[in-house]
Order: structure tokens, then sequence, then C-alpha cells
């Protein structure tokens, strides 16, 4: 379901581990969110938009554009 947090995380050459620790969750927890089965909360899908420097909307495959939203101040 969420395969471009799969591909984002291999084309960094990361294991799912390096992500879980960033994230703070257990390697199979992480895992899960790769595969669908746990829907991923909203703090830990703009965490890892900031880790891979992309939009949620990218993320959640409602864009095709990868660049972030520019920061409104």
């Amino acid at each position: 379901m969420y395969q471009r947090i799969r591909d984002l995380r291999e084309d960094k050459d990361l294991k799912q581990k390096d992500i879980a620790k960033y994230l703070n969750c257990s390697q199979v927890g992480y895992s899960h969110y790769e595969l669908g089965i746990r829907d991923i909360p909203t703090q830990v899908l703009i965490k890892l938009a900031q880790f891979y420097n992309t939009s949620v909307d990218y993320l959640l495959g409602l864009t095709d554009e990868k660049k972030p939203y520019p920061n409104k101040k």
C-alpha cells in the first residue's frame, strides 16, 4: 500500500530497522506501515516527509511531485 516509503528507503540504501530507529518504533511496526497492515499516524507521516525531504501528499500517492511544499512562516 505504501510503496513510496519503501522505494524512498531503498533509494537511500537504508534498512527497515534504520527508519524504525529514526521513528522510535520496532522494525516489525515499521514493516507493517510499508505493507499497509497498519495505518501510518499523522506524526509519523510528517517525520517521514521531513526525513525524505518530500511532502506527505507524495508519500500518500496524492501527487507525483516529490518536491516538498514551501514552509509558511
